[in-house]
């Protein structure tokens, strides 16, 4: 056991990177369960556009290209999803679930002739003298673009919910649809609207595994981080910032448990790898002893009643 091989600089840097797929997730699924939505197809999304970007990076040679491609493939898969629940009235459980076996289908057809290639390199995103700040620089400004997006997304997803009407309305769909459908506002547009948000942050997330956690098309690669995102969302009590909060949580200890790998500690590897699992959990269920409610329409089918 060699603990002095872990950078704790290149470490806390490494976590930020690995919590991205995961915040990208959630906050998206944040979006749509604010408006009253339970979609649990967030993995067959994110593995949808993990496919999606791969695809279409390796035959672009862009990284970028790939990136918008998997937005795409996420939302088009989630408009599956608004169909059957806001058009043909489905069970969104039911429904999601199905979204979730359909996205690892269809991804594992589209990628079998892609397993073994490497997408072109996605280099970190210069930010000048940043970058070069002893200690803070190589945690904070070192990272690919899409971690500052991902951020961004973060920043943008609270200030709309608590500062704007859009959000105001958003959260009235979700706390109501009934008294928002009867003061005018049009609940089937704002869900599947949110819906596609969901779903291109999910194939975002998917499509940054791929293309930069783990550079290479591995069927079933997102292995079960959708599912982390949407226990992230309920136990961080529909807020955004707490998303921020467990999805580094999740990143950190994720990526220590492979570095104490690496470093050879004399613990069972499977301890390990179930690690980040159980303590995310664990400290999401003390985050939200608050007793936060969830959106009261949250799961139900809305009818129009005229």
């Amino acid at each position: 056991m060699d603990l002095s091989s872990i950078n704790p600089i290149l470490l806390i840097a490494a976590m930020i990177a690995a919590a991205t797929p995961i915040l990208l997730a959630a906050i998206g699924e944040l979006v749509v369960e604010r408006a009253g939505v339970l979609n649990l197809g967030v993995e067959g999304m994110m593995i949808t556009g993990a496919v999606c970007g791969f695809i279409i990076a390796v035959n672009t040679g862009s990284p970028t290209v790939g990136f918008i491609a998997a937005a795409v493939g996420g939302a088009v898969l989630s408009l599956l999803f608004a169909f059957l629940t806001q058009v043909a009235l489905a069970n969104q459980v039911a429904s999601g679930l199905a979204l979730t076996l359909f996205g690892l289908g269809l991804s594992s057809l589209m990628g079998q002739s892609y397993v073994g290639i490497k997408p072109p390199r996605a280099d970190p995103t210069p930010l000048g003298p940043l970058a070069d700040i002893p200690v803070i620089g190589p945690i904070l400004f070192g990272h690919d673009m899409m971690v500052y997006i991902g951020l961004g997304i973060v920043a943008a997803t609270w200030a709309v919910l608590k500062f704007t009407r859009a959000g105001l309305v958003l959260r009235a769909v979700g706390e109501n649809h009934d008294a928002a459908h009867a003061l005018g506002y049009k609940v089937k547009r704002i869900r599947t609207l949110a819906i596609l948000f969901g779903g291109a942050c999910a194939g975002l997330g998917g499509a940054y595994i791929s293309l930069i956690r783990v550079p290479q098309w591995t069927e079933g690669m997102t292995a079960g981080v959708g599912w982390i995102a949407l226990a992230l969302v309920v136990f961080a009590s529909w807020k955004p910032w707490r998303v921020l909060l467990g999805a580094y949580l999740f990143g950190g200890i994720t990526q220590l448990q492979l570095n104490l790998q690496g470093a050879g500690v004399a613990i069972p590897v499977e301890y390990l790898a179930m690690s980040p699992y159980v303590v995310t959990i664990i400290v999401l269920v003390i985050l939200s002893a608050d007793k936060s409610r969830a959106p009261g329409s949250l799961g139900r089918t809305f009818h129009a009643s005229g």
